[in-house]
């Protein structure tokens, strides 16, 4: 007889990769056998309806298993359903997370080790393992308590439930963002920001659209000011829970709990919190006495990912604060001001995030804006990948690809690794191509945003779109571009892709 459905099971793998998909494939049919309904991406299909099923599918999972091998943490679409799977949880209290770590044991790269890394996991690294395995995941989803000295994947302790903080953590050595990453390609405002880094009180402004390479200067940044004796606290706003995004009183005193628990200090945030001050008179009063007068050393406090606090009610108010910050360094009788740093990087338009200049930290210290790759840095890129691309080709990705730094870098290693330069070029737009997952993982991110993919379809199609804070959204989004005064796909790999993929009208 068979057993009733339990619960609903979300699987998270990375396409042809083994043993993860092979693994994928006997969990599936083990969990069906025992009455779960289990849930795999095993047939892609086109477009916003894919993406849709997806997101559908998450939301009324109990459980997401993802299976992390060193290949699938770094893939945007196991990601992206990690992303929209904590979404779903803060709000709905499921689907819960089990990972199961797939004959990897290494760090995992941000964000993964931001929202993984309180979990406990359990671990495959052969055949043999898969039998025990299945028991631990069976116990799991019934809801048992599990206590067996194996690895397992009982929930983490006191918070594990909760989202985690937003205080990034810094990447290890040979991370994504390793500093010392020999392909890495050096350009004029990295060294800039090394050059003013290792000084003291420095304000600096990194801007550009996604995947320009923002978080890699950030991390370098961060690396500088380290060697030159600073302490350092890397603060992610794209890690805010729903709940703090809401309260300008829980964002606050979260965001100064987040800096103390980097820099190891006492939490007495709620114990010196004055109900009779202003949240920002209250983190100002509170960051200078708890915090820059504790540490002897100069501080540098990084802020990634700063526009995720539009739309927010509190948005003036911080960056208002952050402002005022900047400006306290020159006042005599603050002193503990003048060694502190800034670093703010955002995607969106500075005066997009602030419209009052006097209140804003966008307009002060040091702009470095990112731009795309010109053809003698996409040549460069490609001499120290071992020159797969000859000449004609190079010229071929640089029409399809515009020197989109990511992008470029992916198709380098691609024709490095994984298949051969026509090849490359032939299925730049399949799905299951050497750009499928990541373009996949944009049609995820614009799942019930149904105005911007109207207006990215528009632009696509080569129309113009009027509503110039979406053209913005777009752009921080890294999806379009400006020029000659006209809003442009990014690159023509996004016009081709996105104009067969979405459906305006849906």
């Amino acid at each position: 007889m068979t057993t009733p459905s339990l619960a609903r099971v979300f699987l998270s793998y990375k396409r042809n990769a083994e043993p993860d998909e092979r693994l994928a494939q006997q969990v599936l049919r083990s969990l069906s056998d025992k009455g779960y309904s289990v849930f795999i991406d095993r047939k892609l299909k086109i477009g916003q309806d894919w993406a849709g099923e997806i997101e559908a599918e998450l939301r009324e999972s109990d459980f997401l298993i993802v299976f992390l091998s060193e290949a699938s943490s770094r893939s945007e679409m196991v990601k992206g359903e990690i992303e929209i799977a904590r979404k779903h949880a803060t709000t709905a209290g499921k689907p819960r997370i089990l990972p199961v770590r797939v004959t990897f044991t290494g760090a995992l790269p941000y964000p993964l080790n931001a929202y993984l890394d309180r979990l406990q996991y359990a671990l495959w690294q052969e055949e043999a393992d898969t039998a025990r395995l299945l028991e631990i995941l069976h116990d799991a989803l019934g809801g048992g308590d599990i206590s067996s000295p194996d690895v397992s994947l009982a929930q983490a302790p006191a918070d594990g439930d909760l989202p985690p903080s937003y205080a990034a953590p810094l990447p290890p050595p040979g991370g994504a963002l390793d500093v010392d990453d020999p392909l890495y390609l050096e350009r004029p405002p990295d060294r800039s920001a090394l050059l003013l880094l290792p000084q003291r009180g420095q304000t600096v402004v990194i801007k550009g659209p996604r995947q320009m390479g923002k978080s890699s200067l950030l991390m370098r940044s961060v690396a500088a000011a380290t060697r030159a004796g600073k302490r350092a606290v890397l603060l992610d706003f794209q890690l805010l829970d729903r709940e703090t995004r809401e309260s300008s009183n829980l964002f606050f005193r979260r965001f100064l709990a987040s800096i103390v628990e980097q820099l190891e200090l006492p939490d007495r945030v709620d114990e010196l919190w004055d109900s009779g001050l202003a949240n920002p008179q209250n983190c100002t009063r509170y960051f200078e006495r708890q915090i820059l007068s504790k540490i002897p050393e100069p501080l540098t406090l990084a802020i990634d990912e700063a526009d995720a606090l539009f739309g927010t009610d509190f948005l003036g108010d911080f960056f208002g604060m952050i402002r005022s910050w900047h400006n306290l360094r020159a006042n005599p009788v603050k002193p503990a001001w003048k060694k502190l740093d800034l670093i703010l990087v955002a995607s969106t338009e500075p005066y997009m995030l602030i419209d009052r200049p006097h209140e804003s930290p966008f307009n002060v210290g040091v702009m470095l804006a990112l731009s795309d790759f010109a053809p003698e840095q996409v040549q460069e890129l490609n001499r120290r990948h071992g020159s797969p691309l000859n000449g004609e080709q190079l010229q071929q990705l640089a029409t399809l690809l515009g020197g989109h730094p990511y992008l470029t870098r992916k198709a380098l290693y691609s024709a490095t690794k994984e298949r051969r330069p026509g090849d490359l070029f032939a299925q730049a737009i399949d799905d299951t191509g050497p750009f499928g997952d990541h373009l996949r993982y944009y049609l995820l991110r614009l799942q019930g945003k149904q105005e911007l993919v109207t207006a990215l379809f528009q632009i696509v199609q080569g129309r113009s779109c009027n509503d110039e804070s979406l053209c913005y959204r777009l752009e921080g989004a890294g999806l379009v571009k400006r020029q000659a005064g006209k809003v442009i796909p990014r690159c023509q790999l996004y016009a081709d892709y996105f104009r067969e993929r979405l459906h305006p009208n849906a």
